[in-house]
């Protein structure tokens, strides 16, 4: 078994992830399972090997010093998978995410046509959120399609590392991957002011001086994207005007009032026919009401101000969630537990309010997902067989 066999299989079954972990078999995330394929558990020998075939000698020098690292690679024209090496205590374990080579448009993702606007706006800044897997950087990679396909404009990314690759079509699309083409992210927002960027994108915002260079590059006329990992909107105020010091919070929140154009929280779901997942978005939008609030730190106000923003584009993550149950994408299950999941720190909100919005009916322990059951309801798709123990390969 080799890692190519491996990354073929992964696309053939159109998993999202191949996991490689010391003293298991590989493991593939399919509709958002874990589904272990039949073969033999992996030493970390036989992990490093393959994660060494992939790697150049700068980055097996990275990962042997760091024990961790994250890289991209591709598998022919049509595969490209984002790759973290790291180190457990049984050993060499790696996680390869699929990432499309086709980017897809707001249209095959059935996006609000509130995101369609965001991407035609000329400057300001605009985030989105969620956690690890909820398909951030597809929403991202599709609002720079966008505006690659409609408009003329000089679009930078700053990722690490780079998953979408844009071709240049009516727009200039320059990429850059830290750690090979720059050495941080806060080092190529300072050069990008002076790269005569109309959109830049910002794969990350993880520290202080990243954050800052962000604002303040919104705030100098330009559109930027970024991502941020948080569950909320609310929250993500909260998180960005955390990052700096006490005595700059007022003109932190003064500087995201006068720049932030949306904030857009997302999960994905499991779909009532299991033919994958669909995503559920909660969106707030800077309007004049929502900028007061920042400006006089009244962000737990902006629940409220989402409830009431549908004219604007507005959605709370409760109202996106219940929407797709009533259209009966999701099952009533998989509903109760995305609300959970979605009002889990807000006040008022609980068990009860996720079962009353979907008409009764409590969680209980036969809730629980049993992987090896689910794998086994999964039907054959080329060369893989769903069975009790998983995966034939």
């Amino acid at each position: 078994m080799d890692l190519t066999q491996l990354l073929a299989f992964t696309m053939q079954n159109d998993a999202s992830d191949l996991h490689l972990s010391a003293g298991s078999p590989p493991i593939v995330r399919s509709k958002g399972l874990l589904k272990r394929i039949k073969a033999e558990a992996l030493s970390s020998d036989d992990i490093r090997t393959m994660l060494y075939s992939v790697m150049t000698e700068g980055q097996r020098s990275e990962y042997e010093k760091n024990m961790e690292l994250d890289f991209a690679i591709a598998l022919g024209e049509k595969a490209r998978f984002r790759v973290n090496g790291f180190t457990t205590r049984l050993g060499a374990s790696a996680v390869f995410r699929t990432i499309p080579t086709e980017v897809p448009t707001m249209e095959e993702l059935d996006l609000p046509p509130v995101i369609k606007r965001m991407a035609e706006l000329e400057k300001g800044i605009v985030i989105v959120t969620g956690p690890t897997g909820s398909g951030k950087s597809t929403t991202l990679a599709s609002m720079v399609n966008h505006i690659n396909l409609h408009h003329s404009k000089h679009i930078l990314t700053i990722e690490d590392p780079v998953e979408f690759f844009h071709k240049s079509r009516k727009s200039l699309v320059n990429h850059r991957e830290v750690g090979t083409d720059t050495s941080s992210f806060s080092k190529a927002l300072k050069s990008a002011l002076r790269e005569d960027p109309d959109v830049i994108l910002v794969g990350e915002m993880r520290d202080y001086e990243t954050i800052s260079l962000a604002l303040t590059a919104a705030e100098t006329g330009h559109l930027v994207f970024a991502t941020l990992h948080s569950s909320s909107a609310a929250k993500t105020i909260d998180r960005v005007i955390d990052v700096f010091p006490t005595g700059d919070k007022e003109m932190v929140r003064s500087m995201l009032a006068s720049s932030l154009q949306c904030v857009i929280s997302q999960m994905l779901l499991r779909r009532a026919d299991e033919s994958g997942r669909i995503a559920a978005f909660e969106v707030l939008i800077g309007t004049n009401a929502v900028r007061n609030l920042i400006r006089e730190n009244q962000v737990p106000q902006m629940f409220s101000m989402m409830q009431t923003g549908a004219r604007y584009g507005m959605m709370t993550m409760q109202d996106a969630i219940e929407d797709i149950a009533e259209a009966g994408l999701i099952n009533k299950k998989e509903a109760r537990r995305a609300l959970l999941s979605a009002t889990d720190d807000e006040e008022d909100h609980d068990e009860e309010y996720a079962s009353s919005a979907l008409g009764g009916g409590r969680m209980d322990g036969s809730d629980k997902i049993n992987i090896q059951s689910s794998s086994s309801s999964s039907g054959s798709r080329k060369n893989a067989k769903g069975t009790d123990e998983g995966y034939s390969f």
